[in-house]
């Protein structure tokens, strides 16, 4: 079966929330892209641990930087970019099959220049007030079961 999503983390920090998206890559069928620098090496044990025994069955891709990732994905309207900043809700992004959706860093979101540069593709997880973010793997399974939700790709799943 062809994935259908790809998850790209630019320079994630924690192997823990990494090898938690690779579980939950691996249960929806999608790709994961680590977009380097990363803040810990592949190889580490709580990334495995965090993704038990699905780690081998992840379909992921290192790629240098975010310029070497785009001169094979180029940016289009396919490309979502999810960050606290945004204006738009999540759920009214149109998440269709071949979608890319981005989160950065825990610590510091996605870089400025790509808010800048994809405004209108810019979408944020409804939070109250007072709440700074929530955990990354967290946002990435809402926004990549939204995108599930969105393509009824489930109905073709054998465990539902």
């Amino acid at each position: 079966m062809q994935s259908l999503f790809h998850i790209v983390l630019v320079e994630p920090q924690i192997p823990q929330n990494t090898g938690n998206i690779g579980r939950l890559c691996v249960a929806a069928n999608a790709v994961l892209h680590l977009i380097h620098p990363l803040g810990f090496s592949t190889k580490e044990k709580d990334l495995k641990r965090a993704g038990l025994d699905y780690w081998q069955h992840l379909k992921v891709y290192e790629w240098a930087n975010l310029e070497s990732f785009w001169q094979t994905h180029t940016p289009d309207a396919t490309h979502f970019f999810f960050s606290t900043k945004a204006k738009k809700l999540y759920f009214e992004a149109d998440l269709k099959h071949g979608a890319f959706l981005y989160f950065g860093r825990e610590d510091a979101g996605l870089p400025l220049h790509i808010l800048e540069s994809f405004k209108n593709q810019i979408y944020k997880i409804p939070m109250q007030k007072g709440v700074r973010s929530i955990n990354l793997a967290t946002s990435a399974g809402a926004v990549l079961y939204e995108a599930v939700r969105q393509s009824r790709i489930y109905e073709s799943w054998d465990n539902i």
